[in-house]
């Protein structure tokens, strides 16, 4: 079964919610929202219907129940279904496949990365919140994190708050391919 008061809270904060702006959204009061999140309450049937229409899902992708929500609680993702993301490094030369497509609510990001040959320019170096774990599967890349300049083969890693400016770039003579887990 999963956290459902983290996936809740996990919810919320993705949709940039406010307990008082789901309380209006679902018409639920604010202290049972707040319950729910801290696992002291569990939420009737009425009231999940109410939670996962607030958030576009079903019943069961919110409690991870029932066919639909199998994938939310074992995410599986075959090579051949990987989808590809557009993000702003796209338009800058960096290729991405999501790793996790499946599963709605994560607190981590995995995702395999291709970097472009040159650098993008030290503006476009994409600090965000959280931290970053990045993994060369195959290649070699030049990584820049913060004032740091890092040169990694196949096999290594590098663990980092992702506040820092980052960015990356294949030096092999074939793109290199990159695991990189964002957490938020």
């Amino acid at each position: 079964m999963i956290d459902l008061p983290f996936r809740l809270k996990t919810l919320r904060r993705q949709h940039q919610l406010s307990l008082a702006g789901l309380a209006q959204r679902t018409g639920l009061t604010r202290s049972y929202l707040s319950k729910l999140e801290r696992g002291l309450s569990r939420p009737s049937e009425a009231s999940a219907g109410k939670l996962a229409a607030a958030y576009g899902l079903t019943p069961d992708q919110l409690t991870g129940s029932g066919p639909e929500g199998l994938d939310e609680v074992v995410s599986v993702v075959r090579a051949h279904e990987r989808k590809p993301l557009v993000r702003l490094g796209t338009a800058l030369g960096y290729s991405y496949q999501a790793l996790a497509g499946k599963r709605r609510v994560r607190s981590m990001q995995p995702v395999l990365v291709v970097p472009p040959r040159d650098f993008p320019a030290r503006q476009a170096a994409s600090p965000h919140a959280g931290e970053e774990f990045v993994l060369v599967l195959s290649g070699a890349v030049e990584m820049v994190v913060g004032s740091r300049s890092l040169r990694l083969e196949t096999g290594d890693s590098v663990y980092f708050d992702a506040t820092l400016h980052h960015r990356m770039r294949s030096v092999s003579p074939r793109a290199a391919e990159v695991l990189v887990v964002a957490s938020r």
